[in-house]
C-alpha cells in the first residue's frame, strides 16, 4: 500500500526549499494584513513549517522586510537620466517615488531613518546620484545631504498622505471648507469646495521641481 501524507507526517505543503517561497508568502500575508502585523512565527504557520527552521532563512522581522525590500528594489528599472545633474536629482527622485508607490507598504517601511540605506541597489544608488547631483550644483557634501533629506522627506510624505486616504483614513484631502467664518478664514471660505478637488490633484512633480530649485538657491550661493 503506498504511503500517504499522514503516513508521512507531512501536511500536503510543500517544504520550503528557495527564498522566493519565503517572499511570495510573507507577500501574501502583508496584503493581507498590512506588513505591522507580519511576524516570523505567522510566516512559518503560513509555509507549514517550523519557526525555528524559518530562523535559518531569516533572523527576524526586520531582516525579513529587508530581504523582501532588496528583492523589490533589484526589479525597479534604472531611468535615463539627463546630463543637467539638478535634471537628474528630479528624475531619480520622481522614479524612487513612482517605484514605492506602486509597493504602498514599502513606503511605510523605508520611513524610518537609515533603513533605506540597508536596503542596497538600486535604491541606494539612487540616493548616491541625488546626493552627487547636488553636489555637481556646487552644495558641499554636509549641504547635499541635507537637500536630499529634504526631498526624501517630501517625497515619503506625499506617499504616506496618498496611501493613508486609499485606505480610508482621514486627512486634510478630506476637509471640507465650505463651513468656514469668510471674516476669520477669508481665503479657506474663499476656495471651499474646490480644495477637495485641488488636493485630489497629482501636483508630485511640480512640487518636487519648486523644491530642489528653492534648495539649490538656498544652499549655493552665487559666486561674485
Amino acid at each position: 500500500m503506498p504511503r500517504t501524507d499522514a503516513s508521512t507526517g507531512r501536511t500536503g505543503r510543500p517544504p520550503v526549499t528557495s527564498r522566493a517561497q519565503i517572499m511570495a508568502a510573507a507577500g501574501r500575508l502583508i496584503d493581507q494584513d498590512g506588513w505591522e502585523r507580519l511576524t516570523v512565527r505567522r510566516l512559518a504557520a503560513e509555509l507549514g513549517i517550523g519557526t525555528t527552521t524559518l530562523y535559518h532563512h531569516v533572523r527576524d522581522k526586520q531582516d525579513l522586510l529587508l530581504l523582501m525590500l532588496s528583492e523589490y528594489a533589484a526589479q525597479i528599472p534604472r531611468p535615463d537620466l539627463p546630463d543637467d545633474p539638478r535634471e537628474r536629482m528630479i528624475v531619480t527622485a520622481a522614479t524612487m517615488h513612482d517605484a514605492l508607490a506602486a509597493w504602498p507598504w514599502a513606503a511605510e517601511v523605508v520611513t524610518t531613518d537609515g533603513l533605506l540605506g540597508l536596503v542596497g541597489e538600486p535604491l541606494t544608488g539612487m540616493v548616491e546620484t541625488i546626493v552627487a547631483g547636488a553636489v555637481d550644483c556646487g552644495c558641499t557634501r554636509e549641504q547635499a545631504v541635507h537637500v536630499f533629506r529634504s526631498i526624501w522627506y517630501y517625497t515619503v510624505g506625499e506617499l504616506l498622505v496618498r496611501i493613508h486616504s486609499a485606505g480610508g483614513r482621514t486627512t486634510l484631502r478630506d476637509v471640507d471648507f465650505t463651513g468656514f467664518d469668510p471674516a476669520r478664514t477669508p481665503t479657506l471660505a474663499a476656495i471651499g469646495d474646490q480644495w477637495r478637488v485641488l488636493a485630489a490633484q497629482d501636483t508630485y512633480r511640480t512640487g518636487l521641481r519648486a523644491l530642489v530649485d528653492g534648495l539649490l538657491t538656498g544652499f549655493v550661493v552665487p559666486e561674485g
